[in-house]
């Protein structure tokens, strides 16, 4: 799966941080938990992850520089919220038995 360059920097930001990836982890596994349907979670999980990128934006670098020389724009998270998902709460996507 192909990231874009935001989401590949929201994602190296996580994962650089053990007690955010934790936080994040636990939001996904809820996510996934509360939804019946793939794309109802991809869809909350995009909004979430969109709502810390702006909010990271106002404090990180290099988030801050994202904003200061491209604007504040929305950006789409859904690649990463599909990763996210797949990779955190895998127990999700396991295919059903026919």
């Amino acid at each position: 799966m192909s990231l874009n360059r935001y989401e590949q920097m929201l994602f190296n930001y996580l994962d650089s941080r053990d007690d955010e990836k934790a936080y994040w982890r636990a939001r996904v596994n809820e996510v996934a938990r509360r939804s019946d349907r793939r794309e109802v979670a991809v869809l909350d999980l995009n909004s979430m992850l969109w709502e810390y990128f702006e909010e990271r934006s106002r404090f990180e670098s290099p988030f801050r520089e994202v904003v200061i020389h491209e604007g504040m724009e929305k950006i789409s998270m859904l690649n990463l919220s599909e990763y996210l998902l797949r990779s955190w709460a895998s127990a999700f996507y396991k295919p059903k038995s026919e």
